[in-house]
Order: structure tokens, then C-alpha cells, then sequence
């Protein structure tokens, strides 16, 4: 199985806590050039919902997505919270207690969702369905939680997302696993597969880009990647210092993004 949906890896290693993501997040908050946020972004998906909405997010990781529009939530919805990682709801947990608001955390798997069918207004997953082993079965099971009318927001990344940073990766690794590059839910092949479950489906795209201006936030980024967990030290080494080259003589380094999401209507 490659490790993109491998569940034992990503939750007893990749995604054991957030340390991982939170070295992937703080790149994109530091060098990004588009002014909204991310999470500001998807977060505006939301604001045509009910005031009384009931909401599911899978696989919800450190709830950066409620961590940052906190103040932005109507009092009256429901959220219910959840990931397959105990370590990432320890620390969804950590960053909301603080809010003052009631959140749900549960660990369940996106494959069986243990409620009844058209329980929720809206199912939010962040850029987690191309972990998902069987991902028409947690589309199915998303389906029948959803209420008549209800929506997915389905968010992923394009396959030129980071593209100058997997560059580097592939020149550097001698040995690259098979499907180190290989992610099986992209904003190109994500349509055909939400459109085997639901018949209307409409992709956005999010325009930003990084520029970054140092070394350390970019290694800490690449460090903690899948893409790069079979990378040796004297391989890290050299991209490190050929990085800090580029850096000296530009003053930046520039990395595309490619991102977006799916609204999926029921």
C-alpha cells in the first residue's frame, strides 16, 4: 500500500501529532502571497449555511480551518470534529478550548461514519480524502449522512502544487520509492471520482504562491513530508546548502501553488 493511504502510517507516524503539519502550515502562513488565508478561503464555503447548521469535518487534523475563523462561527451551529489520529484531536482540542465554544471530537474513519443517515447540512474534508484507502466507499458514506440538499467541501491540491519543491526532491533521492509522488486525489482526477456519487460538482480554484525569504521554514517544510521521509542526511544536506545559494543570490525562492476545492451538492 503506498503511504499516501496507508492508515497505520499516516496515524502512528505521519500524523501521530501535529508537528508534521504544523511545519507544512507555518511555511504557507509566513510566504504566501494571497492575503486571504487559506482557511479564510474555505471558511467563506460555509457562510450560505443555516444558523442552526449541523456540520461534519473528517479528518480535521489541528482544526486550523475553526482555530482561525473563531470568531467567525455562528453561535448556533453544531460542529462535530474528527480524525483517525488521537494525537491530532489532542491537538484540535488544545487550539479550541481556548475559543470559549462547544466542538464534538471523535475519532472515526471516513470509510464508516457511525450516524444516521441526513444528519448533517455540510461535511467539510480538508485535504485528507486522498488518505482515505477507499475513497468511493467514505464518498458513499458522506451521501447518506448528508441531508437532502446538503454539501461536501472537498478540498485538494492540483498536480503542479509545490511542483519547484518535488523537483528538488526527485533530483536529490537516489532511491525514490515507486509512489513517493504519487497522490491519488488531485483537483484533476478528484471530479471524475466525487461524480460516480454526486451528480453535481463544482471545483474552485485558490491563486497564491510562496516566496519564500528563509532557509529554515523551507527544510523544516520538506523534513516533514511524505515525499521526503527516504531522503538520507547528506542528501538533505546538499539541497540545504544548494537552497541557500539560490536564496543568497535571489533574495527568495519562489514555489508554485496549486490548489482548490470541490463543492459537491446531494
Amino acid at each position: 500500500m503506498q503511504r499516501f493511504t496507508d492508515q497505520q502510517y499516516l496515524t502512528k507516524d505521519q500524523y501521530k501529532d501535529s508537528k508534521n503539519l504544523d511545519a507544512r502550515i507555518a511555511i504557507h502562513q509566513k510566504f504566501s502571497t494571497n492575503p486571504q488565508g487559506w482557511h479564510s478561503w474555505v471558511f467563506d464555503q460555509l457562510l450560505q449555511l443555516p444558523a442552526d447548521a449541523n456540520i461534519l469535518e473528517l479528518g480535521c487534523g489541528p482544526a486550523y480551518l475553526w482555530q482561525e475563523n473563531a470568531d467567525r462561527i455562528p453561535a448556533n451551529w453544531t460542529i462535530t470534529l474528527t480524525d483517525l489520529s488521537d494525537g491530532m484531536l489532542d491537538s484540535a482540542w488544545r487550539n479550541l478550548v481556548v475559543t470559549g465554544r462547544s466542538f464534538k471530537f471523535e475519532g472515526i474513519d471516513a470509510q464508516s461514519i457511525p450516524y444516521a443517515d441526513g444528519t448533517f447540512d455540510t461535511v467539510i474534508a480538508n485535504h485528507m480524502l486522498y488518505h482515505v484507502p477507499d475513497r468511493k466507499k467514505a464518498l458513499t458514506e458522506i451521501k447518506r449522512v448528508l441531508k437532502n440538499g446538503g454539501c461536501l467541501i472537498a478540498t485538494t491540491v492540483g498536480a503542479n502544487h509545490m511542483k519547484e519543491m518535488y523537483g528538488w526532491l526527485r533530483r536529490v533521492n537516489k532511491n525514490p520509492r515507486p509512489d513517493m509522488f504519487t497522490n491519488p486525489f488531485t483537483l484533476e482526477s478528484g471530479l471524475a471520482q466525487l461524480q460516480e456519487v454526486f451528480p453535481n460538482v463544482e471545483k474552485s480554484q485558490y491563486v497564491d504562491n510562496l516566496r519564500v525569504t528563509e532557509i529554515e521554514p523551507l527544510m523544516n517544510y520538506i523534513r516533514s513530508s511524505i515525499s521526503a521521509e527516504d531522503i538520507s542526511v547528506p542528501e538533505f544536506e546538499t539541497l540545504e546548502k544548494e537552497l541557500s545559494a539560490v536564496l543568497k543570490k535571489d533574495g527568495e525562492i519562489f514555489i508554485s501553488k496549486d490548489s482548490g476545492l470541490f463543492k459537491v451538492l446531494k
